[in-house]
């Protein structure tokens, strides 16, 4: 085949098939464990109403693509943002460029899978209440993978409007609304957040013990409250997320104290760390976003796309 597959939003929605992406994103994050991917720390040009991050990786076995995406407060929807842009895939031995696509739903679902990898490897076994905080995108897109992957566990969905949580919830067979993030959180073995938030929006008070957080929103302040991040045993994809300054890593990390830990989740998945220790610790999941989850995601979406005849090949 030769010129690039350009796939709009539908089409690279509907290449991204839930169980492949979970297996290469898996991939990705065990290569950023091992040191194996390469992809330098994202940066940013800032505008006056928003930035625009770039984000390059290469995975072995997976390929070499980059991320240009925006972020930019939504004025129709105050407190909320968006994330717009695209993907390119490249040929990782020749260089050419072979696919393009819709970066925002290839982002939503690649960070959902990141965070539900994270349950599955840290939160406790037997606790099965699931929380969901969020009624945006990135919200939507866990609410959707939890359904396919997992319709039979019960979750609860909370955001700041409850109908908007209602409707969420009606996207999963075993989901409910709560009046409150607080009641949410208080019933859930495991909480994935998913704000837009710019102050916290979890306290600690709210988590049980043994509860796992897996905190993936934060693109302009906290999700996690201070003590929630004092208390926790951290995890996240990459050293960068507490080493490196926002906007390439986390709010929450920032100016940890000496000798604090951050162990990486894809350490966890391959078995070179422990993860969870004992049933009463609380764990937190701190995701950034990594450029190896796109190219986890491109990867996926281009080999769905040609098998099943998807997109357009245009000559550039």
């Amino acid at each position: 085949m030769s010129g690039i597959l350009v796939l709009d939003r539908a089409q690279t929605r509907a290449a991204l098939d839930p169980h492949r992406l979970m297996d290469a994103v898996a991939t990705a994050l065990k290569a950023v464990g091992d040191g194996s991917a390469s992809a330098p720390p994202r940066i940013a040009a800032r505008a006056p109403a928003g930035l625009l991050g770039a984000m390059p990786g290469y995975v072995p076995g997976l390929g070499l693509a980059a991320k240009l995406v925006s972020v930019f407060a939504d004025p129709g929807r105050p407190g909320r943002s968006t994330h717009r842009g695209v993907v390119a895939l490249f040929d990782a031995e020749h260089g050419g460029p072979l696919a393009l696509m819709d970066a925002e739903s290839l982002t939503a679902i690649r960070t959902a899978a990141s965070a539900t990898h994270s349950a599955r490897a840290l939160a406790r076994p037997h606790h099965r209440a699931v929380a969901v905080i969020g009624t945006g995108a990135q919200a939507r897109a866990q609410v959707e993978l939890l359904a396919v992957l997992d319709p039979a566990t019960p979750v609860t969905v909370a955001g700041r409007d409850l109908a908007s949580a209602e409707r969420l919830a009606g996207l999963h067979p075993a989901a409910r609304a709560a009046r409150s993030i607080e009641e949410a959180v208080r019933e859930a073995g495991t909480v994935f957040c998913c704000t837009g938030a710019t102050r916290p929006v979890i306290e600690r008070h709210w988590l049980a013990p043994g509860t796992h957080v897996s905190s993936v929103g934060g693109s302009h302040g906290p999700e996690l409250d201070a003590a929630t991040v004092h208390d926790a045993t951290l995890f996240a994809e990459w050293p960068g997320a507490a080493t490196s300054a926002v906007p390439a890593g986390a709010h929450e990390l920032q100016d940890l104290p000496a000798g604090r830990t951050v162990a990486l989740l894809g350490s966890v998945l391959s078995g070179q760390h422990p993860g969870r220790r004992t049933a009463a610790e609380l764990t937190v999941f701190k995701s950034t976003g990594h450029a190896a989850l796109d190219v986890a995601a491109a990867h996926v979406a281009h080999a769905v796309a040609r098998a099943e005849d998807r997109g357009t090949i245009v000559d550039m």
